[in-house]
């Protein structure tokens, strides 16, 4: 099952909170909003669960 994380782009205010939990998936644009480069492998998805509660907006959440 492929696992990815998914922006709410109009409740994320570019804190970096989630890069810094899940380099491996996430990046920064310029700005430093997210930019979700790949789908969540297994090894982390409890890294990626941490980052999605860590998200002070809550802009957050894994889908399949």
């Amino acid at each position: 099952m492929s696992r990815r994380l998914r922006v709410d782009w109009p409740a994320c205010r570019a804190r970096g909170l989630c890069h810094e939990l899940l380099p491996e998936v996430v990046d920064l644009d310029e700005w430093g909003y997210p930019i979700v480069t790949d789908a969540v492998p297994d090894a982390l998805l409890a890294d990626a669960r941490a980052a999605v509660r860590a998200c002070p907006r809550l802009a957050l959440r894994i889908v399949d």
